[in-house]
């Protein structure tokens, strides 16, 4: 038994050599949201789709080139004139330079570039989704494995208790056996369900660590194996939700919803766009620069050229193969179908509110009762303990007294993280999720 206990203070001990660093949820969810790299991705591309809205990339403003060239020719030259002599001139070299500033613009194109436009201000809004999509999913899941790691401490403290419990029963044992009152297989099997719990303790220690360990990864913390303690050492479920309220907030504020609904502004801009090649076109154009010709033969040796040039273009596409009509049947059938998708996915959202308040219901009912039995178990044990000691119960007896209260306990734990993560994924829904961590000013930054 000294062996035993004697690994299990040593494997506690390699998982607590290091001073702990004291982490509450809000801490935990600011510290992933700062470091967390799938965070920090989303949000980069959530910056392109902001760079991405912008009037020149619609198309508003006019484009301005500098060019600038020089060629040359060289040739042989063979003339008749009109007497019937005829001139021959070889290696005629004629050379031209030129540089200039050139402006095209396109003022109206069908109010394709407002549509345009406002599309490229939609993908914006929808990144800035995406993101929120992704922060809600991550805040999500740490809270989850927060609350997870502090059920599997509370696990590890039952399984501890009840290894106490055993070694007293082992204590009891072996004093029954050296007074000759006990023998000598009750002191075996008491034994036997010792090196039980011990194992139960050990295998938990492993299984608080992994827990640990992918908070840490959550968290995206330098040290991955850093030794981290949470503020709360229970589970407290929130026993005040309404489901009224979560499916209103739901309709108004889920994220994917909102992405379904952005969707479809997206296939009305779509169509606009189409429509737009309805229209006729009008571009502007104008240019400013020098040219400079040399000419080896002739009367002139060098001609020289600085000036305006400008221009205006109107156009009508009459007739493109009835592609058009086509485009916009198309587009129409889109427009058709993204309704479609965000009537499908409030159906889905209403089928996860209604079996997540389902559960959420069932598991309090369920927490409510353990509670009560771990009460019960609790005297239940404490009655065989008493009478044990005083040898009116066997080992047996006591050992069923035993595992029940343990049974007991791991229901009860079982039930309020169970209840828990019912409630993060009602809030997630609703989109209320990180108003539930951090308070409404602090909800902007996320």
């Amino acid at each position: 038994m000294k062996k035993v206990l004697f690994m299990i203070l040593a494997v506690s001990a390699s998982l607590g050599i290091k001073a702990q660093e004291i982490y509450s949820l809000k801490q935990c969810i600011e510290t992933g949201l700062e470091r967390n790299y799938s965070i920090r991705i989303v949000r980069n591309e959530q910056l392109i789709s902001d760079n991405n809205a912008t009037p020149g990339n619609a198309g508003y403003l006019p484009t301005v080139d500098m060019s600038g060239g020089f060629s040359g020719s060289i040739n042989n030259n063979r003339n008749k004139l009109a007497d019937g002599t005829t001139e021959k001139q070889n290696g005629v070299n004629n050379e031209t330079g030129d540089i200039g500033l050139n402006v095209n613009w396109t003022v109206f194109d069908g109010f394709g570039i407002q549509a345009e436009y406002a599309r490229l201000k939609e993908l914006q809004r929808m990144g800035e989704l995406n993101t929120r999509l992704t922060i809600e999913d991550f805040v999500a899941t740490l809270s989850g494995e927060y609350y997870n790691l502090i059920r599997q401490h509370i696990r590890l403290r039952n399984l501890r208790s009840s290894l106490d419990l055993s070694r007293e029963r082992v204590r009891i044992a072996e004093e029954r056996y050296h007074i000759g009152s006990g023998s000598r297989m009750d002191l075996q099997q008491a034994q036997v369900d010792f090196n039980a719990d011990s194992s139960n303790v050990l295998n938990q220690l492993e299984v608080v660590h992994t827990s640990r360990i992918r908070l840490n990864e959550l968290m995206a913390l330098d040290n991955i194996d850093e030794q981290i303690a949470l503020k709360d050492s229970v589970i407290r479920p929130n026993i005040f939700l309404d489901e009224v309220d979560l499916w209103q907030s739901t309709l108004a504020s889920n994220a994917s919803l909102l992405i379904a609904q952005k969707n479809q502004t997206l296939t009305e801009l779509e169509y606009k766009k189409v429509k737009s090649r309805d229209y006729p076109y009008v571009k502007l154009n104008a240019g400013y620069g020098y040219t400079a010709n040399w000419y080896e033969v002739g009367a002139t040796d060098l001609q020289q050229r600085l000036g305006l040039n400008y221009g205006l273009t109107v156009g009508l596409n009459l007739f493109d193969g009835l592609n058009r009509r086509r485009e916009r049947r198309n587009a129409r059938i889109q427009i058709e179908n993204s309704q479609l998708k965000k009537q499908e996915l409030e159906l889905g959202l209403r089928a996860d509110m209604s079996n997540l308040w389902m559960a959420y219901q069932n598991n309090l009912g369920l927490w409510n009762l353990e509670k009560e039995n771990v009460v019960v178990a609790l005297e239940n044990h404490r009655i065989a303990i008493d009478r044990y000691k005083l040898g009116e119960l066997s080992g047996i007896e006591l050992r069923e007294a035993q595992i029940s209260l343990l049974e007991a306990e791991e229901r009860q734990s079982i039930s309020e993280y169970s209840t828990k993560l019912c409630e993060i994924s009602l809030l997630q829904l609703s989109g209320q999720i990180l108003t539930y961590v951090a308070p409404e000013p602090e909800k902007a930054s996320f």
